[in-house]
């Protein structure tokens, strides 16, 4: 078993799995563990939709053509703007180390849609987990802040059994679809998706890590020298 400081500093986003399925028991093991993360007032206002097989064939296919057919995006989250500044600094940083370990050439607009498409079809893992949370909070930002939550534990609980995962908002990209094809129901919001499987380690996107920013600048520390 893996340290706690083993998972957090060794995880990583994977985009490339096996094509061996997960057992079913080994990802409730994971959601048991990830159900443990903390919540406002012990809330819990979410659920999970675990997905496989001909129903997430689907839910791919449905994402891909739909949006290449130019049917907007219905995902159910809000968007705002468009990142800026260091916001957008860092996600044009991570684009080009994933387009540099892909071989993918600035100028090659085939692979770059290629891997776009990817991303609807949740990078092609065998298992998709759709969060959502309960209709009766939409627009209280603490259910969102706690699906944040469920999702890191889930995405840290899977590494520590050996489970890749990539959350994945483009997999829920057309939402009418995701929810017909998994049978989510309307009392549910879709917030995000998680790809799963067994990293590939040859799948060169995998080895790469995102750098994070140093803690002198995400953190202030208040009171210590007084």
């Amino acid at each position: 078993m893996k340290t706690y400081d083993d998972v957090v500093q060794g995880r990583r986003s994977i985009r490339g799995f096996k094509a061996a399925p997960v057992p079913r028991e080994l990802i409730e093991e994971v959601l048991t563990l990830a159900l443990r993360a903390p919540s406002s007032l012990n809330s819990q206002p979410w659920n999970f939709t675990v997905v496989t097989g001909a129903a997430l064939d689907r839910i791919r296919a449905g994402n891909t053509e739909r949006t290449l057919a130019g049917v907007p995006d219905s995902r159910e989250f809000r968007k705002g703007e468009q990142y800026a500044g260091p916001h957008r600094e860092r996600q044009i940083e991570i684009a080009k180390q994933l387009f540099e370990a892909m071989g993918i050439a600035r100028d090659d607009a085939d692979m770059r849609q290629d891997w776009v498409l990817r991303g609807f079809r949740q990078f092609d893992a065998p298992v998709s987990i759709v969060v959502t949370y309960d209709r009766v909070l939409l627009g209280n930002d603490i259910a969102v802040f706690d699906c944040g939550a469920v999702t890191n534990a889930l995405v840290n609980a899977a590494w520590s059994r050996g489970l890749g995962c990539v959350v994945n908002t483009q997999g829920i990209m057309q939402s009418p679809v995701v929810r017909a094809e998994a049978g989510i129901a309307e009392d549910q919001v879709i917030q995000t998706c998680v790809a799963m499987g067994w990293p590939d380690e040859s799948f060169p996107a995998n080895a790469v890590v995102s750098r994070r920013k140093p803690i002198t600048e995400a953190a202030t520390f208040v009171g210590f020298d007084d």
